[in-house]
């Protein structure tokens, strides 16, 4: 069964509303109604005292007292009896009511207590009264009392009255309350219905779809949350197809790269099976074929690296690192390649700089760092520096090469991202994955990698691993 929103919204409001009415008119009622009584009965009491006062001040002009009073009361619809400690008469104003009290009321009388009954309907023969009694006590002893009685009519007029008045305000109220609540839920349910309409575009693919965002409330928040969620799905988006086109791209280039070294391989083998292959030439062949094998494995291991270090499989086993041992090594490996394009590598590191690294990675990241230095500088250097700072150590690699172009700068660290095709001819990263590859394996180690380069002057590395 569907049931919409803003009927759940409108009927919730709406019996919170009623409920806190009702119990607010019932206790209004109440407490206006005790209220009309107790007033009532304060002014019979105040009577009753100025009866008893004027008598015993003046008990010799006693029946002119209560034929004053009795006028007084008369007019407001009140009248009095006194009676002795026997219970019986002695003076009654005009109409005055008979003695009609339980037992219970005359024990009560009899020790000095006044007696209140806001309505009884049943005594007196009368509609209905509000009555007090109060007693008469000469130096602590009781003598007798004074009974006065008002009809409550008047009391009962004012109260269907002001009762009256609060039904019209009550239907007042739950008319403005129903425009209202109606209102509001329909301002409520239109701002879902926008999140809900912007979400089916988003699904039917629209990723340009943007919702009014507020911090008011948390449909505004949500609303914010959902223009965040489809700027970074349009980003992703955006990157993806970016990445299609990069891997259409790699596809090629791999397609172009193996088909070379496959074809060499190929070739060399069968000179070698047919026995074409001049003695005298076939180490040279042989040795063809282990660099053109090496170079496919190369291509594999930069794949499986990349993946397993994006999925999180790569485990470190992080230690304290010399920095200097490790630049030696980079040096001494490299040298044959830098040698080869005419570079120098110099190393600039204090023996006691120790970095906090996985010693097969940190050496991966250097390794590769430094081929692609060498490989965009021909006649130049290539400095390895290595320096401790409060709790960092920072390691820089800075070559005098062709730098970068500025617009590559952030592109570098993309899959399959070629800054210049020249890389298709470089044995080393020949498929863009080597910085890739680097800043994944910073990254794992908590660490920061950041590139400044100047085209036509060269390009500094600067890695930073945190303590």
């Amino acid at each position: 069964m569907k049931f919409k929103y803003i009927y759940q919204q409108f009927f919730s409001h709406i019996s919170i509303i009623v409920v806190a009415f009702l119990i607010l008119s019932l206790l209004f009622a109440h407490y206006v109604e005790n209220l009309v009584y107790e007033n009532k009965a304060e002014e019979l009491i105040s009577y009753g005292k100025a009866i008893l006062s004027d008598i015993d001040q003046s008990p010799v002009s006693t029946e002119q007292i209560i034929n004053q009073y009795s006028s007084v009361l008369m007019t407001r619809k009140m009248s009095f009896s006194m009676f002795d400690k026997d219970g019986n008469l002695y003076s009654v104003g005009k109409h005055g009511p008979a003695i009609k009290l339980s037992s219970s009321e005359w024990n009560k009388i009899t020790k000095g207590q006044t007696i209140i009954v806001k309505s009884d309907f049943k005594r007196f023969g009368q509609e209905g009264v509000t009555f007090v009694v109060l007693p008469y006590l000469d130096q602590k002893r009781f003598v007798g009392g004074i009974l006065l009685t008002s009809l409550i009519s008047g009391s009962s007029e004012m109260i269907h009255q002001i009762n009256q008045f609060l039904l019209y305000t009550i239907f007042i109220a739950f008319a403005v309350s129903f425009f209202l609540s109606w209102l509001l839920s329909r301002i409520h349910v239109n701002r879902i219905k926008r999140l809900r309409e912007a979400t089916s575009l988003v699904s039917a693919g629209n990723y340009h779809v943007n919702v009014h965002s507020s911090n008011f409330d948390e449909i505004g928040e949500l609303a914010n949350d959902f223009n965040h969620m489809v700027d970074k799905i349009n980003a992703s988006m955006e990157e993806i197809e970016s990445l299609e086109n990069r891997r259409r791209q790699f596809m090629a280039d791999v397609s172009h790269e193996m088909r070379t070294p496959l074809t060499t391989i190929s070739g060399v083998i069968e000179g070698l099976k047919n026995d074409m292959i001049p003695e005298e030439d076939k180490e040279r062949g042989i040795n063809l074929v282990s660099q053109e094998a090496k170079r496919l494995i190369r291509l594999v291991n930069e794949n499986l690296d990349y993946d397993k270090i994006r999925s999180n499989q790569i485990q470190l086993f992080r230690e304290d690192i010399q920095l200097l041992e490790v630049f030696e090594i980079i040096q001494e490996q490299l040298s044959i390649l830098a040698e080869e394009k005419n570079d120098q590598i110099f190393v600039d590191v204090a023996p006691d700089v120790f970095v906090n690294a996985d010693y097969d990675r940190l050496i991966q990241i250097l390794i590769n760092i430094t081929k692609n230095s060498i490989q965009f500088t021909s006649d130049g250097t290539i400095r390895l520096r290595g320096r401790k700072q409060e709790n960092e150590t920072i390691i820089e690699v800075e070559d005098t090469g062709i730098g970068i172009d500025p617009n590559d700068v952030e592109n570098i660290w993309h899959r399959f991202y070629k800054a210049d095709i020249s890389r298709t001819s470089n044995p080393y990263g020949e498929f863009g994955l080597g910085l890739s590859i680097v800043k994944q394996l910073v990254l794992l180690h908590n660490g920061e990698i950041d590139v400044f380069s100047e085209e036509g002057k060269g390009t500094k590395f600067i890695i930073r691993f945190f303590q």
